[in-house]
């Protein structure tokens, strides 16, 4: 019976095709939008915890000046830290697996006729385990420049193509200012930063000759620590903030004139932000499925007033109600669902489309194609249910009546 229903029903959506296909739309575009959007949401946020990620495992970041939107977290009377600061830093600190010293600044890069503005920091050799930086050639500073302050220089893949293309860059030179200094060591490719820098574009020196040749003084701008795996990174902010007060004597209820940040607070706002976000866009692309069924029952209604007399025929040779009413129930149902099955391979090959631009993983989720199908089926039930009981409640000598 019900076989019989579903092939009647197939059968009246292909008696008139283009009227159909043409309702149909409403519904691919509402369920793809769905998809697409969640989809892409869920690669955008994906993307941002592997950036993030990939600036070290359990990070924090110590900077002086508190941190607001207007300077960037570093208020310009605030004292920069020193030596002294992060050797207590490394001495009193438990739990911290490796802590980087950072100064830098902007610069203009020469290698012959060749010039680039990248930034240039001074840094020791823990940097490279604290931001899980790995070299692709050449090798790390050795003890001996680090504490004589020898010039060398390790660069960025973005530095490497801009200066010196094809050609290997270990043991070229690069010219920073009046200063000369050897090209040691090639980074590996860590690409685009969820904040929209390029990590790529950065030329590494010992820091005590950048102190010296470059910078002029002995001020650090930023260190980095990496935590224990069992470490809990909470107290371990709280212990760096206590410490600090203390070394820069600030007591009572002073302001703090520095700022640290946990990576795992930062990962944990931007997903929830995302997610949020998702979430939003969502439930924006869903309205386009009311939309998509309000013209199936638009469509059913006008099906109704063109088979009046049918129905008036079925119900006059002893057709139930309820034979009527499922008739049209499962036609407005096999309509939802072809354009549920339509819209859910639109909405994958649109995701894959904008997460292939975005440089997003594509992130499949088997629950939101069942959800997305499930949702068809009630849409159709729900926008087909007054339309088949319209019909069924027709009077036979009405309709019969009916040209």
């Amino acid at each position: 019976m019900l076989w019989e229903t579903v092939k009647l029903a197939v059968t009246a959506i292909r008696r008139n095709a283009l009227r159909s296909f043409l309702t149909l739309l409403g519904m691919i575009i509402g369920v793809g939008a769905v998809i697409a959007m969640v989809t892409v949401g869920n690669g955008a946020t994906a993307k941002v915890t592997a950036d993030l990620s990939k600036l070290g495992s359990n990070l924090l970041v110590l900077r002086p000046g508190q941190a607001t939107m207007a300077t960037g977290g570093a208020r310009s009377d605030a004292r920069a830290f020193d030596e002294h600061d992060v050797a207590a830093l490394r001495l009193q600190l438990a739990g911290v697996r490796s802590v980087a010293p950072v100064a830098g600044r902007q610069m203009t890069v020469v290698h012959g006729p060749v010039n680039w503005s990248t930034q240039v920091s001074g840094v020791d050799d823990d940097y490279f385990s604290t931001l899980n930086w790995t070299f692709a050639a050449g090798r790390p500073f050795l003890e001996s420049e680090l504490r004589a302050g020898r010039v060398a220089c390790i660069i960025g893949g973005t530095v490497r193509d801009r200066l010196f293309g094809a050609v290997d860059p270990i043991g070229q030179e690069l010219r920073l200012m009046r200063v000369t200094c050897q090209v040691i060591g090639l980074l590996e490719g860590k690409g685009q930063s969820s904040f929209g820098r390029d990590q790529d574009d950065t030329v590494l020196m010992p820091l005590r000759a950048f102190q010296r040749r470059l910078a002029g003084n002995t001020d650090i701008q930023m260190v980095f620590f990496s935590a224990e795996d069992s470490t809990d990174t909470a107290k371990l902010q709280a212990d760096i903030e206590r410490l600090m007060r203390e070394r820069r004597n600030i007591n009572g209820g002073k302001e703090d004139d520095f700022n640290v940040r946990d990576m795992k607070q930062v990962i944990q706002t931007l997903t929830g932000t995302t997610t949020l976000l998702t979430g939003l866009l969502g439930a924006v692309a869903a309205v386009s499925l009311l939309v998509g069924g309000i013209g199936i029952m638009n469509i059913m209604l006008v099906s109704v007033t063109e088979r009046t007399r049918e129905i008036g025929i079925r119900l006059a040779i002893g057709a139930l109600q309820r034979q009527v009413l499922l008739q049209f129930l499962v036609e407005a149902v096999v309509l939802s669902l072809f354009g549920g099955v339509l819209g859910i391979g639109f909405g994958l090959g649109l995701a894959g489309l904008a997460t292939h631009l975005l440089g997003a993983p594509f992130l499949l989720d088997s629950w939101l194609i069942l959800v997305a199908f499930s949702f068809s089926a009630l849409i159709g039930i729900a926008f087909g249910y007054f339309p088949a009981r319209r019909a069924a409640h027709l009077d036979p000598i009405e309709a019969l009546r009916r040209e």
